[in-house]
């Protein structure tokens, strides 16, 4: 079976590194092989988005790398000349612009497509990641839901055939690697911050960062925190606020805001396990807060995740100043577990379906 992986973004890193070990493992004891290439859009370019991904968590070096961080439409009309005939399978993850131009380019092609991760709603037609996911399941063969929420959301949608619920990969990762990362990340003794001494924020959405006074509600939310919060910050909201004297004020009011550099996923899985709590308006990053039993603050209006907030993991505030504050000062840690996103073996379920219903 030959399978093209087709990944540009920090999340698809992580996701593709899971599901390339276990591909691996499969190969090394299965008569059915499995041939994975990797093509890399190019999406996330700096190399704490991109490269260091590879180099720490052993993904297989990409056989094309686009450097394309264009459209969505120009990643499409790159992507097609290279898989035309040369695979059975496309395998996506997510809802990045990388991930529905490789949908698109698969139709264009006529060749299958596996979408990880499927089935995610947000309900808000405004966000760019949920048109591009509900673009990719409408193409998908395969999809594979890490929720029953998921699933449901397609059966609402009419869609049944080709759809398995089987955990979440992102659970696969981080209990793979949080080992790892302990051993490998000195980050916390580098920043000087004792665990559970310090607040971990990101913020990188087109939502928020596409709307200055947003941005700068979140930084008067921050100067009036009196706890250190790291902020890993992403390259387009460093180019908003260098563009703003406004913003670049806020900043400097904010005291107890440490801006630091894109981290790579062991130090970002450390940074996760030990903080406090976490602000974000990252989707994955809400996961990852309840996988290390973090209690979570989301800067949105809605999640992808309903599970979080149900279990009382995660709290929904918006971008309002007042609301950020009163979520930090209400915070508390739940005991309830959340059984949605699997055992750990979301992958090795992935690929014993896939050559399962191939022979």
């Amino acid at each position: 079976m030959k399978i093209i992986t087709i990944i540009g973004a920090r999340p698809q890193f992580v996701k593709a590194a899971i599901v390339s070990h276990y591909i691996r493992q499969h190969n090394v004891s299965s008569s059915i092989k499995i041939e994975e290439r990797i093509l890399h859009t190019g999406q996330h370019y700096d190399y704490n988005m991109s490269q260091v991904f590879f180099e720490q968590m052993d993904i297989p070096t990409p056989s094309w790398h686009l450097g394309c961080t264009g459209s969505v439409e120009q990643m499409r009309d790159a992507i097609i000349p290279i898989i035309q005939g040369q695979a059975d399978y496309i395998m996506v993850y997510g809802d990045t612009n990388s991930t529905l131009a490789g949908a698109l380019a698969a139709e264009a092609c006529q060749i299958p497509l596996i979408h990880i991760e499927a089935g995610l709603r947000s309900y808000n037609n405004a966000m760019v990641e949920e048109h591009n996911r509900i673009q990719t399941d409408l193409r998908s063969v395969y999809l594979f839901c890490p929720t029953s929420t998921a699933v449901a959301n397609l059966q609402k949608e009419g869609r049944t055939q080709g759809v398995y619920q089987v955990g979440d990969v992102m659970y696969d990762a981080t209990l793979y690697f949080a080992e790892r990362a302990e051993q490998q990340s000195h980050l916390l003794e580098e920043l000087q911050v004792a665990s559970k001494g310090y607040y971990l924020a990101t913020i990188h959405r087109a939502e928020t960062t596409d709307q200055p006074e947003q941005l700068a509600n979140i930084l008067r939310a921050f100067a009036q925190i009196q706890k250190p919060i790291i902020l890993p910050l992403h390259p387009r909201t460093r180019k908003v606020i260098e563009a703003s004297e406004m913003l670049t004020s806020l900043v400097h009011e904010a005291r107890m805001l440490r801006i630091i550099e894109s981290v790579s996923y062991m130090d970002m899985l450390v940074l996760e396990k030990h903080a406090a709590a976490i602000l974000t308006d990252s989707g994955g990053v809400q996961k990852e807060a309840y996988f290390h039993r973090t209690p979570c603050i989301t800067m949105r209006q809605e999640t992808e995740w309903t599970e979080t907030v149900e279990a009382g993991w995660n709290s929904l505030v918006g971008t309002d100043t007042d609301k950020i504050l009163q979520a930090v000062a209400h915070m508390a840690t739940p005991d309830t577990e959340i059984s949605e996103y699997g055992t750990g073996k979301a992958a090795k379920t992935i690929i014993d379906i896939l050559c399962q219903n191939e022979y």
